[in-house]
């Protein structure tokens, strides 16, 4: 790993470059890799630490000060979504010095402008098999003010490469390994069943306003089944036995290959439902996770939803709903097409349940009181909830977040 780092950031150029990751993981063997790489061959740098899991705007506006003080003409991510997401966006807005912060952000939270700027190159080094945010052009983060998840969505921010090595996984615990797998099997899913690119509209004056998210398209659909068979396989094993190695190394391809198709196709209502679900948490404080706040881990927050999503959704495109509980397991032999959506449910929750998730919405602090406000945190995340195969009212939100109150 070490001589290949180096030979990658040589032939980038690189002679100052950002070293981006978390307080947990500088401590652990991944970034004692890259640290000891960057030490050998003579790489100046300098290492921020400080990123938040699950991060707010103020812990990206912390690493964007770092960054533009810094003059970095490379940038390393090690960790999961968290470290490459905050790496993007100050690779982003160090390169645009004289941007306001919501000029980037997603509509209709910020302006939603078009990346113009020529970007630094950015390594990204994943240590969880999840968020796939090495492969995509989107940066995830609570607004703290409005309580509620937004980002940034451009193609300008994909890392320039992604160096996928399992053994960067092993030092990951049951539960991040669990929750990091149900953020890539969430994003098979959708991608697979989102809205398919020949019906998204409006269409865009000019290619740079095409959004990053394109709709289902044959080349995702590839990416989204290879991705959900290896989560079949692979996930159930990677969580039960740590010294898997077979499996945690199918399990960060999984992560990469639905990253690729979700980065293109997109993602819907289970990613838009779960952005009001961490941004709203209350005490909820996860197993394995050692963080002095409360938070509810990105993959947990999109998969308490899944069951009734894809029943709703599945009105749409029945067929990649059976299809899809097929590979999961389930017997469709004697299924009826108008049954796909329940097939589909039923096969989550009993995955979901072999894998000790919390029994829903009500397990992890929220109650129907909430549901309003759930709802409310929902409606500014068109750029995902518009994919959704199926249009969905406000009514249809509520009733969505109270079938997710309880999963078994």
């Amino acid at each position: 790993f070490g001589s290949v780092f180096k030979c990658d950031l040589q032939n980038l150029g690189a002679r100052r470059v950002c070293l981006m990751t978390d307080k947990n993981l500088s401590q652990l063997p991944p970034v004692n890799a890259v640290l000891n790489s960057l030490a050998k061959y003579g790489i100046n740098f300098q290492m921020y630490d400080n990123v938040r899991v699950e991060p707010t705007d103020h812990s990206f506006l912390d690493a964007i000060k770092f960054a533009k003080k810094g003059e970095f003409d490379a940038y390393v991510a090690v960790g999961g979504g968290s470290v490459i997401d905050t790496c993007k966006a100050a690779n982003l807005y160090a390169s645009s010095p004289t941007a306001d912060f919501l000029d980037y952000v997603n509509a209709p939270i910020g302006k939603g402008k078009p990346v113009t700027v020529p970007l630094k190159p950015l390594i990204a080094v994943p240590t969880t098999a999840g968020t796939g945010s090495e492969t995509t052009g989107v940066a995830i983060f609570d607004f703290k003010e409005l309580k509620v998840k937004t980002g940034i969505a451009s193609r300008a921010i994909k890392p320039t490469l992604g160096i996928i090595d399992p053994l960067h996984t092993l030092s990951m615990p049951e539960r991040i390994v669990a929750n990091s797998g149900f953020d890539v099997l969430c994003h098979a899913l959708e991608s697979y069943t989102a809205l398919p690119y020949n019906m998204r509209s409006p269409c865009p004056s000019n290619p740079i306003n095409r959004p990053a998210y394109q709709g289902s398209n044959p080349i995702s659909d590839v990416w989204a089944l290879h991705a959900l068979r290896i989560v079949a396989k692979y996930l159930k094993r990677a969580i039960r036995n740590p010294e898997d190695r077979e499996a945690r190394a199918s399990m960060h391809l999984a992560s990469a290959f639905a990253g690729i198709g979700f980065g293109n196709a997109g993602v819907h209502l289970c990613h838009g439902m779960s952005y009001p679900i961490s941004g709203l948490v209350k005490n909820y404080k996860p197993k394995d996770y050692n963080v002095d706040h409360s938070l509810v881990p990105h993959g947990l927050s999109v998969v308490l939803t899944s069951p009734a999503v894809f029943a709703f959704t599945a009105q749409i495109h029945p067929e990649r709903h059976l299809e899809a509980a097929e590979i999961l397991g389930a017997d469709i032999r004697t299924a009826r097409i108008k049954d796909a959506g329940f097939v589909l449910a039923d096969t989550l929750r009993k995955f979901l349940f072999d894998l000790n998730v919390d029994d829903g919405l009500a397990a992890i602090g929220y109650s129907k009181a909430d549901i309003p406000a759930l709802v409310k945190g929902t409606l500014p995340q068109e750029r995902v909830t518009k994919l959704s195969p199926r249009p969905q009212t406000e009514e249809d939100l509520s009733a969505l977040f109270e079938a997710s109150m309880k999963l078994y």
